[in-house]
């Protein structure tokens, strides 16, 4: 690992329990960022019934509050999608229906469709391919020889600790890297290995960041265009997005897009729909379905290890799957961003949010993934 020593200090600091609101809304005010217009041919989706939330939901046995869970998590948007139409949609905070929210780690989902599609147009010919056959950087590292299907499914081998909750985790070095103090390629290239590939899921964000590389070299365009070609436009979205980059122009791929919930919203309606949008197969169909399933022992609920700890949902290619045999799957960032998609019940629910206590210690009853699950599925079940 290089020494990180920052050029300057990052524009704020996380993990404090400070309120993020007003940053999470402006993330292109502090950072270099690349732009995606919106689609030229926009999609708006229709209106539905409407909704009323349920009054509570449970908790590990517990009787909570609706209202109380919305403003606890510091939600800025919470939007319900039920076969496509919009059920029922609120901001909060600093949200708004035009408002650019960081995604954090949901940006992983939107990179790992970009990889199904780069594979699907031959710039990449397999998952089984070593990742550091592309990106030759990588070649010495962590990654050197490890399958792109390794490092979808956060089971690189490289050593890492994404622990938010103590100040030497490697996370938040990446804090002095976007701060200028190295490029988002060099960190990554510096990785050193501590076990099998394929053997551990241990959540870790340069894997993601490897993917991005892997996007840049493989199709010779920066992620930016790429999306905007492939997801941004036949998705129709209706706003501007962005993404954040290092100060060598790469984007921040594990975690640094910014779209409305309404466009956040539209990567789960594809996935929702095997890939398909307006009859288009924008993602081939077999590759959402590997996406969204854990297909070895230690991508299941249960074995999946995050900062250190063990995490109670399975994972796939760069998404998260709670426990269950009804298939929901979810993009998921810190601070409590969800895309959450449940297809027995048409759903696609986006909750955007800044939990001001988030990653002040690793338990649930702080960063309370869990409970945001079983507050979503109790929004899914109350449609009707």
């Amino acid at each position: 690992m290089p020494k990180i020593s920052s050029q300057k200090p990052p524009p704020f600091e996380l993990y404090n329990g400070t309120p993020q609101h007003e940053n999470f809304s402006r993330m292109i005010e502090l950072f270099p960022h690349n732009t995606m217009t919106a689609s030229p041919a926009p999609v708006e989706f229709d209106r539905g019934r409407g909704l009323d939330l349920p009054v509570d939901y449970e908790f590990e046995g517990h009787r909570k509050s609706v209202e109380n869970f919305i403003n606890e998590t510091d939600t800025s948007a919470l939007l319900i999608l039920q076969d496509g139409k919009v059920r029922f949609e609120s901001y909060f905070l600093t949200g708004g229906q035009d408002v650019q929210w960081i995604s954090w780690s949901m940006a992983k989902s939107f990179i790992s469709a970009l990889v199904g599609i780069a594979i699907e147009e031959g710039f990449i010919n397999s998952v089984n391919d070593p990742i550091s056959q592309y990106v030759h950087s990588l070649t010495g590292s962590a990654y050197d020889g490890v399958r792109i299907k390794e490092v979808l499914q956060m089971s690189s081998g490289a050593r890492w600790s994404e622990d938010y909750s103590d100040p030497d985790a490697d996370i938040h070095k990446l804090a002095a890297v976007m701060a200028g103090a190295a490029t988002l390629e060099s960190f990554v290239s510096s990785m050193q290995d501590e076990t099998e590939p394929g053997t551990v899921c241990q959540y870790n964000s340069a894997d993601t960041q490897a993917l991005g590389l892997l996007l840049n070299y493989a199709t010779g365009r920066s992620v930016t265009d790429y999306m905007k070609e492939k997801l941004v436009d036949p998705l129709g979205m209706e706003a501007t997005g962005h993404w954040l980059l290092d100060g060598a122009g790469m984007e921040l791929a594990l975690g640094g897009l910014n779209l409305t919930a309404r466009d956040f919203a539209k990567i789960g309606e594809l996935y929702r729909n095997k890939g398909q949008w307006n009859g288009q197969q924008i993602v081939s169909k077999d590759w959402v379905n590997m996406s969204v399933k854990p297909s070895a022992d230690h991508l299941q609920a249960g074995r999946v290890i995050v900062g250190g700890h063990i995490f109670p949902f399975g994972y796939g290619y760069q998404w998260w799957v709670p426990e269950g045999d009804i298939g929901e799957f979810a993009a998921i960032g810190v601070y409590n961003q969800f895309i959450f998609v449940d297809p027995s019940r048409d759903a696609v629910i986006v909750k955007l949010s800044a939990n001001r206590a988030y990653g002040t210690s690793p338990d649930e009853c702080i960063n309370r993934e869990r409970e945001t699950v079983e507050f979503l599925r109790t929004l899914a079940k109350n449609l009707n």
